[in-house]
Formats: structure tokens, sequence, C-alpha cells
């Protein structure tokens, strides 16, 4: 087959390389596959053309208009993914493997879309919090919120994930309105080009929204600014150079590194060599040592029991690693694919002899190639140490390969200091069934970890395991894992976003973020506001009610036809005593029915659905002989479809004598 010349994607166009063509050879049988170079690129009109072009572009559009597009590029990539699947094969991986790189990818800018539709509103400003309140009079308040930065993303991306490793990075970034230069790692670099021609063939991009550097970024970083952000996956000692650079340090550009680390793995001291924690933790340590032969960030390179079950694990984990079958990954019957190259191989090689200084291989053939000698093949390598307090490698030395070192504990604390001993890791899962100790590990080595799974048998079923990291949650660790934070929902979005602290009227902020701020001025009704539809209510738009004073009548009659007799409602005697009231009070859910009753409009109109309350509160209890009166206004409009939309409403409860008694946010669907 002849080899592909990959091309950049720059400045609007495709451009191959020019000067000498780097090999990218395949991990199953050496052949060259793909050619590439990005020598001849301008990448400083590169920055530029993305902040010229695709950044004001996609800050134009809303986070709603932003989410259609991922959701766009998903079904571009789904509809053209078995092409990226053939593609796969080449980097070692088998179609197991490939589906968490490939479908992994296509399902977090699923996720991203969905989020961005549901918990962003159809704006191009974000709220972060609520409102302070800055003075004693209220016309002088305080906001913070989130702009989109106005420059680029720089990508720089590892090998063992081409797809997923691109499209995780670029959800939360296109989401937030920044531009993306794609930098992925050269060894995988045509899976990573492929996956971008379709999304450029989607034509749903703004142009200079991405753009693609397959090779060298030559003199990229010295073009960055303030306004950029660089984010990096790979080897720490790469993180350490790059964030180093003289640029980075003056311009203080954003860095978000995600390193590799020396994740742990810990079969809790309730387990007992029966138990379905055991068999949970062997197969997923031996997973872990398998899956993408054993190339992810998050895999479990060390592998702790308590030492009475140290040789029943290890028994136990030789016996599943013996049906592990190696071969071209194109088989089915293959589990187990290549390294992503014969350098690679070597590494792994070399840093398993180092760790070998601390630990004795109990299973596994380090220098056997187990398939054939031109592809980049390794049997999974199990090792063990005695005594893992003092070793020197074992804690601070990586193979990125199928290899995990089996250790012993004495107890939970000693549990807790040895996990601690990887400096800062992405992920550390635990196999228990006591809640005691989960908790323990969770103060004891939280700090020292991005992510936390606690699986156990009622959780193993649904579970997506140690080494998955899923687009709702934080993906990144503290120390050597890099100090960053990929995804974790809205979380990620944040990262490519300033956020600013806004001082001002209230008039002035809600006219900065389209919502109702307390102490702005109102419009009041002209009509019933459910008389009219989502576009004809604008933001401040305020009913206030008739009162309904509240009878001990009322507050019984409630009593006895819900069934809620509390002392503080039926019992005078007894609620005089409490401090809280000094007497009977009406029921809260009594007044929150009371004031729906108040500013309902009964008849078929625009309301198409009340579907909830947020933020409710009680502020003051209401006593028998006391009025309630209701302020009903438009706080927020999010459009949800073209023909309906969601209001919600701030809805403020007062007394006879003008105090909140209660508030809370009602949330509407309206006809548009």
């Amino acid at each position: 087959m002849k080899p592909i010349t990959l091309q950049n994607y720059a400045e609007g166009k495709w451009i191959a390389g020019s000067g000498a063509m780097a090999e990218l050879r395949s991990a199953v049988n050496g052949d060259v596959v793909a050619l590439t170079s990005s020598q001849g690129l301008d990448f400083g009109a590169m920055l530029s053309f993305a902040r010229e072009h695709g950044g004001p572009a996609l800050r134009a559009l809303t986070f709603h208009q932003r989410a259609q597009m991922l959701k766009a590029l998903a079904e571009a990539l789904t509809a053209k993914k078995e092409a990226l699947y053939d593609l796969s094969y080449n980097t070692g991986a088998t179609k197991a493997d490939s589906w968490i790189d490939i479908d992994g990818g296509i399902g977090t800018f699923a996720v991203y879309q969905a989020k961005g539709r549901r918990e962003l509103p159809n704006d191009t400003i974000l709220v972060d919090g609520a409102v302070e309140a800055l003075s004693r009079g209220g016309t002088f308040q305080g906001l913070h919120v989130f702009t989109s930065l106005q420059g680029a993303a720089v990508h720089i991306n590892a090998f063992n994930f081409p797809v997923w490793g691109m499209l995780e990075k670029l959800a939360p970034t296109f989401l937030a309105g920044l531009p993306a230069i794609v930098k992925p790692a050269s060894a995988t670099a045509y899976l990573t080009e492929a996956a971008v021609r379709i999304m450029l063939e989607a034509n749903v991009l703004p142009e200079g929204a991405l753009q693609l550097i397959v090779g060298s970024t030559g003199d990229l970083f010295e073009h960055l600014t303030g306004q950029d952000v660089v984010s990096f996956t790979g080897s720490a000692a790469t993180a350490s150079q790059l964030k180093s650079h003289p640029v980075i340090v003056h311009e203080s550009v954003r860095f978000v590194a995600e390193q590799d680390s020396l994740n742990a793995s810990v079969l809790g001291p309730d387990a007992t060599a029966d138990s379905p924690e055991f068999d949970l933790f062997i197969k997923e340590v031996a997973k872990e040592m398998t899956v993408k032969a054993g190339q992810k960030c998050t895999a479990i390179r060390r592998a702790l029991a308590p030492a009475a079950l140290l040789d029943a694990a290890q028994a136990a984990l030789i016996a599943r690693l013996e049906k592990t079958a190696i071969g071209d990954p194109r088989d089915e019957a293959t589990r187990m694919g290549a390294l992503v190259s014969v350098s690679q191989r070597q590494d792994v090689r070399a840093k398993i002899r180092e760790i070998g200084a601390d630990a004795s291989i109990v299973y596994g053939d380090l220098d056997a190639s187990p398939v054939n000698e031109k592809g980049a093949f390794l049997s999974p390598v199990l090792l063990r140490c005695e005594r893992p307090w003092e070793a020197r490698f074992l804690h601070d030395v990586e193979a990125f390969g199928p290899v995990s070192t089996l250790m012993p504990y004495r107890d939970a604390a000693d549990a807790i200091a040895l996990a601690n001993r990887g400096k800062g890791s992405l992920v550390m899962s635990a196999f228990t069934y006591d809640a005691g100790f989960a908790r323990d590990l969770a103060l004891g080595s939280g700090s020292f970890h991005g992510r936390l799974a606690f699986i156990d048998r009622d959780s193993a079923k649904e579970s997506t395991g140690h080494g998955s990291p899923m687009p709702h949650m934080i993906h990144g660790g503290p120390g050597r894992a890099g100090g960053g934070e990929e995804m974790g929902g809205v979380r990620g979005v944040a990262h490519y976003m300033q956020r600013t602290a806004l001082q001002g009227h209230p008039r002035v902020l809600s006219a900065i973020v389209k919502r109702y701020i307390a102490g702005m001025p109102v419009q009041d009704a002209s009509e019933h506001p459910f008389r009219r539809k989502f576009h004809d209510l604008p933001i401040g738009y305020q009913l206030k009610t008739k009162t309904r004073e509240i009878t001990l009548e009322d507050i019984e009659h409630f009593a006895h036809f819900t069934g809620d007799t509390f002392y503080a409602h039926m019992d005078e005697d007894a609620a005089r005593a409490n401090p809280l009231f000094g007497g009977r009070v009406a029921h809260g859910y009594l007044i929150l029915s009371f004031a729906a009753g108040l500013f309902v409009d009964a008849p078929p109109g625009p309301v198409l659905a009340n579907y909830g309350l947020d933020n409710l509160r009680f502020v003051k209890p209401v006593k028998p002989g006391d009025a309630i009166q209701v302020a009903l206004t438009v706080k927020d409009k999010t459009l949800r479809r073209p023909d309906q939309g969601e209001v919600r409403w701030d809805v403020l409860v007062t007394n006879r004598a003008g105090e909140p008694v209660a508030a809370y946010d009602l949330l509407t669907m309206n006809a548009a």
C-alpha cells in the first residue's frame, strides 16, 4: 500500500509540508503508512488567522449555536467512522481499543452539545454564581461572568488517542467560543488528519475555527499572547519544557497540562480472596494492562493489595493475563494489539528494567516479540515488589505500556501513604465494600488525585471502570499529573474563558447579562404575563398581585388535607416554645400554594407547562391573620425550540409589612 502524504490545514487551506518528510510506520508490520512534515508553514500567520477570523465568528454565536455545531460535527464523524476504524488498526489498536478512541471521542462531543443546550444560556456571556450585595442600599452590586478569550487554543495531543484526545479538547474549546490549532503526536497523526478532514467537510465550522499541524510546531510559541491557551497531553518532561518557554512565562499564557502519571488501584482491607471486590480488582488491573496495550495515561501502574492477599492476587492476575490473545488487531480473536511503534517498545523495555531494580517480573517476557519482529508487539509484564517503601524507581518511573507492579500494604494508613507516593495522579481506584475505608481514602488521598473511582459489587455492573475519563467529570490531576483539568462538563468550558468581576448598579448589570437583578427598574405588567408569548416577555416585566390573608382555618384545613400536622402548625403551646416561631405558623407549602393562586392566570394561553422551582427559601414565618402578596418578574429566558422557550421567573412573596417571607425561581415553558 502506497503511503499517504499528510497535509496541514492552515489559513483555510490544505498545505503539504516541504523538505524532508518523516515516515510514519504501522505498529503491526512496520510498513510506512504516511509521510508528514510541517516545514514551510507560517505559524504566526496561523495564530493571526485564528484570532482574526475564527475567533470573531465563534464569539458571535451563542452557546446554543455552538452546541448545535458540536452536534453536527458528531453526526458527521459518526457517518464516516468506519474509515477511521480502518486507519486505526495501523496504530496497533484492536477494534475495542478504537471504539474507546473514536466512538469515545464522538460521545464527548455529544455530551458537550447536550450540556451546552441544557446548562448554558442562549447567549454569549455566562454568569458565574449569585449577585453580591456591595452596598447597603442595593445601588452598587457585583457579579462574576465568563466571556470568551480573544485568542486561540493550541492543542498538543498524545499518540495514544489520536481522535478522542483531540475531540475531548475541542468540545469545551468550541463551546467557549475559541478557535483551535491542533497538533497531534506524529506517530498517529494520519488518524487525526482523517478526522479533521471529516469535520471540515461537514461545513459547519466558521473559517479559522480549526487548523491542523502535522509535524513540528516550529516557532508557534513565539507568537502566543495572554489571550491564548495551550492545552497539552503527554509526558511530564515535555510539559515542563513547554510551560517554561519564555513567552509562556512572560505573557502568562494559560497552560493546561494532563501528564502521564503513576496511577494506583487499591484492593480494600475488607476484601477476601472469595469476595466480589477481589475478582473486580483482578479483572480491572488486567484490563488496564491490556487495553490499548497499556498505553493509557490512566492505566494502573501500581496495584496495591493487603499483604495477606498478595500471593492470591498474583496468581489470579497471571491466570487472567495468560488468557490474553496477542496478535494482529484486525483479527477478531486478538485481545491485545501492538504498542504504537518499535521505538515506544524500546522505551517501555528500558523503563521496565529501571523498575526491575525494585521489583521482580512474575509474568511476561521482556525481550520476546510475541507476533513478529517488524511490529511493536510486547507481552503484558507483571512485576512484584515486596518492599514498596524501599523502592527507588517504582514510584517515579512509568513504563507506558502493558506493565503494572503488584505490591503489599499493611493497613489503611499504609495504603493511603503508598498511593500518595506517586506524587500526584490522574486517577486512583479502590475496590472495597467498606464505605468507611472509602471515606478515609478520599480524605487521605483526594489531594493527590484528580479522580477517585470506588468500585464494588453494587456499582460494578454500571461502572465505567478505573481508566475511562468521562466528559462529565474532571480529567487531570495535581503534582506529577500536571496540575491541570480537562473536560469536567461546563467546568472545562471555563478554562477557555475569562472570569471577570462586574460592579455597578443593578440596571447596568442586568443590561449586560440580560437577566433580572433585584433593584433594577421594572416594567409594570400592562397585561397578565401569562397572556404573553415567549418573545413578548421583556426581562424585568413584573406583575404585583393582590394580597391574601392567611387564617387559622386555612392552616388547619391544609394540615388535615395534606397530612402535614407538624406541631408548629397545629399546637399553639409547642409552637410558642419554639424560639424560631413564637406561636403557630403557616406551612411553607401553603404559602407556595396560595402564592400560585395569586399569580396564576387560569385560561389556556402561551404558558404550556410549569416544570419546577429552583432556589426555594422560606425567609420569615407567616402567622395567622397576616397577608401575603407576590411579585412575579421575568428573570431570564432561554429559547429551547423555535416554537418554545423556557422562562425563569423571580417569585418574591412578602407579608403585610412588605418583608420577604419566601423567594424562589419558577420555571415555565412558553409558546414562542
